[in-house]
């Protein structure tokens, strides 16, 4: 597992495998000295030590040219001119994903949480997982390292259903996600070439496409694990049937939600702390949130406006009110719960104008333009796109219950291989392949 899981990555650029390696072997290094320190400030040191480590390579690599930049738009602001000659350096891809993985391993066994590995093989497997690791979920290693550590025998139920759901992942990425792309690449080009029921559109096919894209690779990833008899940790849960701003991050990127949670928030001091510190809590996790997806200030405003969001529910006492299946006893949601699935599903998709445009600014006059009601036409819809998206809405509200959308194991044969059949044309008729993950940028 450990050679097939560096050839995968050394397919992309076999130079950062060294780089791969050398945060493996320094957190596995790590996490020996700190069990067999006695003293606490030795424990926190070595902790110190894989914290600047991986911190460090994930801020060089990802945010220098961004720090970069905005010391010298600061200098030229204040009137001195400043101008310096911008390193080309290359993102590793996953390297957002396997810095937090192997950054909570040190931290876990500080914590006592997990005894160090023993097996640098194992550990260095564990890190590199090709399923996962170059867009998530993000794994912890109390949940994956165990099973490295144990016989695996192949089990035909948990395979199978590996199989539906990596079916069901390619259906949300190459036909639900690559399809919407097309239009949304267009609104967003130049907003002023299109009227502002198109841009609405776009801004709707944006959500569609953003989730039909990382959720399907999540579901990629953990149906392909499951076939060597890994269990990975459920990444999204049916994030637009949510019925509140708490209810859909506790539903979306639920790996990235909990690290940040587990590793930051709670460290903090979460919500036991006085109103003011609650409130400054709420606003760090969203802004390192933003900051994690990407070095452009349109994803730290992203974030922003989620804390800004997230506030007056948690002032109110209402973020922890739906932790519950939404209409978990009947078939249809309520008008309250239909009300609300709706409205948060629209407020986000308004926020994450900021998260898709090049800038703030264009993102400002995106919504402007929407709401100018300019050249208010409709214009060519992609009705391939809306087909698809109702399709998966339907048989993820008919599903919302199981681990994924395709959970169809214990349905009549007839059923399961129907729904087969109906997917697989699907995807070979009105798939496409022309766009790369999104997440892989992050």
């Amino acid at each position: 597992m450990l050679i097939i899981s560096y050839f995968f990555y050394g397919c992309w650029d076999w130079r950062f495998l060294f780089l791969i390696a050398a945060s493996s072997l320094i957190d596995f290094w790590v996490a020996k000295k700190i069990k067999a320190s006695e003293k606490k400030n030795t424990k926190k040191a070595f902790v110190g030590i894989s914290l600047v480590m991986n911190i460090g390579l994930l801020g060089f690599f990802k945010y220098f040219n961004f720090f970069a930049d905005s010391l010298v738009d600061l200098f030229n602001l204040v009137g001195f001119h400043a101008d310096y000659t911008t390193l080309h350096i290359i993102l590793p891809v996953g390297i957002s994903f396997y810095t937090f993985q192997t950054l909570s391993y040190t931290i876990d066994v500080y914590r006592g949480k997990i005894e160090p590995s023993n097996s640098i093989v194992q550990f260095f497997a564990y890190v590199s997982f090709f399923p996962q690791l170059v867009a998530g979920p993000i794994e912890r290693a109390t949940n994956l390292l165990p099973q490295f550590q144990k016989k695996r025998t192949f089990e035909y139920d948990k395979a199978a259903d590996g199989m539906r759901q990596m079916l069901w992942g390619f259906f949300k990425k190459v036909v639900v996600a690559d399809n919407c792309a097309v239009f949304v690449d267009q609104a967003f080009a130049d907003p002023s070439m299109s009227s502002s029921g198109e841009l609405f559109v776009g801004m709707i096919f944006f959500a569609f496409q953003l989730y039909g894209d990382f959720s399907g690779y999540s579901d990629i990833a953990i149906g392909s694990a499951r076939l060597f008899g890994f269990d990975l940790k459920q990444n999204f849960a049916f994030p637009y049937f949510a019925r509140d701003i708490a209810e859909f991050y506790r539903r979306w990127h639920m790996s990235l939600t909990n690290w940040f949670k587990d590793y930051v928030y709670f460290p903090l001091g979460g919500s036991r702390v006085g109103l003011n510190k609650k409130i400054r809590n709420v606003f760090i996790i969203y802004l390192i949130s933003g900051f994690w997806h990407g070095a452009n200030w349109t994803f730290i405003f992203w974030g922003f406006l989620n804390a800004l969001y997230y506030v007056p529910l948690m002032l109110s006492k209402r973020n922890r009110r739906n932790l519950e299946i939404v209409a978990a006893n009947s078939f249809l949601p309520s008008f309250r719960q239909g009300y609300a699935i709706f409205e948060t599903f629209i407020v986000t998709c308004f926020i994450r104008v900021f998260f898709r445009a090049d800038s703030i600014e264009d993102a400002f006059l995106y919504i402007k333009r929407i709401f100018s009601f300019q050249g208010n036409t409709w214009g060519n819809l992609d009705k391939i796109s809306i087909a698809v998206i109702v399709i998966l809405l339907v048989v993820e509200w008919i599903n919302r219950k199981e681990q994924h959308g395709l959970a169809i194991g214990n349905r009549p044969v007839y059923v399961r291989w129907g729904s087969y059949m109906a997917v697989f044309l699907i995807i070979l008729f009105f798939g496409k392949s022309s766009t790369s993950f999104i997440y892989f940028q992050f």
